[in-house]
C-alpha cells in the first residue's frame, strides 16, 4: 500500500531526516520519500503490518502536525 501525507512543521533537511527516521522505525515500512518543499510524504509500507492513521500518529507524536491524504 501507498500514501500520501501532508506533513506541516518542518523547516530544514533535520526534520525531514527526523519524520523519516519516525516512520522507518515503525514495523511493515517498505519505502519513506519525504519532500520539504511540498511539506508531504509518500510512504510504501505492509498495511498487514501498519495502518496509515498509525503512521501519521507517529510522525504527530514526533512534533509535526500530519494528515492523511
Amino acid at each position: 500500500m501507498k500514501k500520501q501525507f501532508v506533513i506541516n512543521g518542518m523547516s530544514c533537511n533535520h526534520c525531514v531526516a527526523k519524520v523519516e527516521n519516525t516512520i522507518n522505525q515503525l514495523d511493515g515500512i517498505d519505502k519513506v520519500k519525504i519532500n520539504l518543499k511540498k511539506n508531504q510524504g509518500v510512504v510504501k509500507f505492509d498495511e498487514a503490518k501498519v495502518s496509515a492513521d498509525k503512521i501519521a500518529a507517529a510522525v504527530t507524536e514526533a512534533g509535526y502536525e500530519t494528515e492523511v491524504i
